[in-house]
């Protein structure tokens, strides 16, 4: 959890989002199947609500401009029945013989057509992709976060999904799609690749200097951007005064940055959060 005072908006929907994520992750790990109860679940820990699906009708939905782009399934019978097909094409193979990587554009395409949500759709719809790759076992985890390039190419996005339903261009839609996974994947290569090179750094570096460094004080430094004393006296079965000592002495060494905020205090690796919140280049 996040301290209430880095509790922004912005903040609360990332973990909500790893929440849902999660929750989905281990659906799918556990039945292996990807079903519409799952999905279900996963929109509720987005948007912390038990709505379900649209009993009501929903809103066109609008591009960047502001220009309606489709109209979703109006009656909640359809939508139920179509999210139904969309279970069995999800969940069967014999349905298609197209390679998964073709077969979640097409799933995520019908799901953002019918748009069976009040509200969280888009970022379900993106868990959906993921988790269907974990299904597919395309991922042992899932940490294609597609989001990112949909983000940054969302007029590409709405005007693919529009071409689609207007002009049956398919293909288009799904080489988008595939380059979605490939620039993501180069990206997330690229992370976990720094952020190996950092704990490996660390690891030599504060073994040099100090003498308490240890492997489980090295995963908890990189097992999230922050640590605590009492995440420290928990990882490492020390007392209060001891983790103190050790974190008080990295955030001197220059490993973490030690902030007050509220009433506690946290140290922030510096490693990790370059590599995890990139300063922009500056301009020539």
């Amino acid at each position: 959890m996040l301290p209430d005072a880095f509790a922004n908006p912005a903040a609360k929907e990332v973990l909500r989002y790893r929440q849902a994520l999660r929750v989905g992750f281990e659906q799918v790990r556990d039945s292996g199947l990807l079903t519409t109860d799952h999905i279900i679940q996963i929109q509720g820990e987005l948007e912390r609500n038990n709505a379900g699906f649209r009993k009501l009708p929903g809103t066109a939905l609008k591009d960047g401009s502001g220009q309606t782009v489709t109209m979703p399934p109006q009656d909640p019978a359809e939508i139920v029945e179509l999210m139904r097909d969309l279970k069995r094409f999800i969940n069967t193979p014999e349905l298609s013989a197209a390679d998964p990587l073709i077969k979640m554009a097409l799933i995520h395409h019908q799901f953002e057509s019918i748009r069976p949500f009040y509200e969280g759709n888009g970022r379900t719809g993106r868990i959906v992709n993921v988790l269907y790759l974990v299904k597919e076992r395309l991922l042992d985890i899932p940490v294609l976060y597609l989001s990112s390039h949909i983000v940054r190419t969302k007029a590409d996005y709405y005007r693919l999904l529009q071409a689609v339903r207007e002009q049956d261009l398919w293909e288009d839609w799904v080489l988008y799609m595939l380059q979605a996974v490939e620039v993501t994947a180069h990206q997330t290569i690229a992370t976990v690749g720094a952020i190996k090179t950092a704990l490996f750094d660390y690891k030599h570096r504060i073994r040099s200097s100090h003498k308490f460094c240890s492997q489980d004080l090295i995963d908890n430094l990189f097992t999230h951007p922050y640590t605590k004393i009492e995440f420290v006296q928990r990882d490492l079965g020390v007392s209060r005064v001891t983790a103190t000592k050790y974190l008080d002495a990295l955030a001197a060494s220059g490993f973490v940055r030690k902030q007050k905020i509220g009433r506690g205090n946290y140290y922030i690796n510096a490693a990790l959060n370059a590599v995890l919140q990139p300063q922009p280049k500056a301009a020539r």
